[in-house]
């Protein structure tokens, strides 16, 4: 397909994995057409993704049969074992009320597994906080949000002795359609949550005009919470790409660092994206091409930064790059 205009590309400091796709849906031993935009954390001495599995897209025939939640394990974060059943199906999530669970970001707290996912219900898209047991095979669901709200992702540590999360709220009315900017919360057990404050809005973002959303969630340095977003870009004479007959979104990776006591504070952004949609199987094949939403960020001890993507709303796709590399791309142009 033809590049999106006006061209972006990744920062050089990102390297992607040799084998990307690191999970598509020749993996899966059950029902799957599009994995993506998973959730990735160590626990207890591994690498854990919970992924998103939606079924019944071809390109031939587009339409929707359902989500599951996958579960796969890694040793070494990039060769994963799927688990033989959803860890949530179909079926198990569906209520009168509510009719999926998708999106997860994992997030270790305390030596605990938390998951946050979005919410689709008959009356608008939530955001959930749940708490996985140790065995892996089950979810405890603390809290969730009002509509509409998503992206919801968790800091590993209490900030000020608050559980401290980042979220994207879909106010339609005050800011008009598709006009979505990045906030802040806390709460002091996970249930309850207010000190809401803007963190980053659209405007803000040189290669956005559209909307801005958490995306992986953040990990601790020395210099400040360092901290993936979505960015999206919309050109509506861009067409047909992918499945959908009409699809002219592009969703881009940045990247900022917020201030370790009030992550409400941006100490630095980069001016250019982290990743843009450059590989094939982020421009020309899958769902949605150019998409590139990170959902998992893993700072290892010898300063390796692991950032997990979903690309094309089809696939799951690994990055990487050294800590102060992108250290310095948040704080080199202050």
């Amino acid at each position: 397909m033809p590049a999106m205009t006006p061209i972006l590309k990744s920062s050089p400091v990102i390297k992607r994995c040799e084998i990307n796709p690191i999970l598509s849906k020749k993996d899966i031993p059950y029902d799957a057409t599009l994995i993506f935009n998973a959730g990735i954390a160590k626990y207890q001495g591994k690498y854990v993704m919970i992924f998103r599995d939606d079924m019944g897209f071809t390109d031939e025939l587009p339409r929707f049969g359902g989500t599951h939640l996958g579960l796969a394990t890694s040793d070494d974060g990039i060769k994963w074992d799927v688990s033989p059943k959803p860890f949530l199906s179909f079926e198990e999530m569906r209520t009168e009320e509510t009719l999926r669970y998708y999106d997860p970001r994992l997030t270790v707290i305390d030596g605990e597994l938390y998951m946050c996912f979005a919410v689709d219900t008959a009356h608008g898209i939530l955001g959930g906080i749940g708490r996985i047991n140790e065995h892996l095979d089950s979810l405890e669901v603390l809290s969730t949000s009002a509509p509409d709200n998503r992206n919801m992702v968790l800091f590993p540590k209490k900030v000020g002795g608050l559980y401290t999360r980042l979220e994207r709220p879909m106010p339609v009315y005050s800011r008009g359609k598709d006009r979505f900017d990045l906030w802040i919360g806390q709460s002091p057990d996970l249930k309850f949550w207010g000190n809401n404050k803007l963190v980053l809005g659209v405007e803000n973002v040189p290669y956005a005009n559209d909307k801005v959303g958490p995306a992986a969630p953040p990990v601790k340095t020395e210099k400040g919470w360092l901290t993936t977003f979505h960015a999206v870009d919309i050109d509506d004479t861009r067409g047909k790409n992918g499945y959908e007959p009409k699809w002219t979104k592009r969703y881009t990776a940045g990247l900022m660092l917020l201030d370790l006591e009030d992550p409400s504070k941006i100490v630095g952004m980069s001016k250019e994206p982290l990743l843009a949609p450059e590989m094939p199987y982020e421009t020309d094949e899958g769902f949605r091409t150019n998409v590139i939403f990170p959902g998992g960020m893993i700072l290892e001890d010898d300063g390796e930064v692991k950032i997990y993507y979903g690309a094309s709303d089809a696939v799951e796709c690994l990055a990487t790059a050294n800590v102060d590399d992108l250290i310095k791309l948040c704080t080199e142009n202050k």
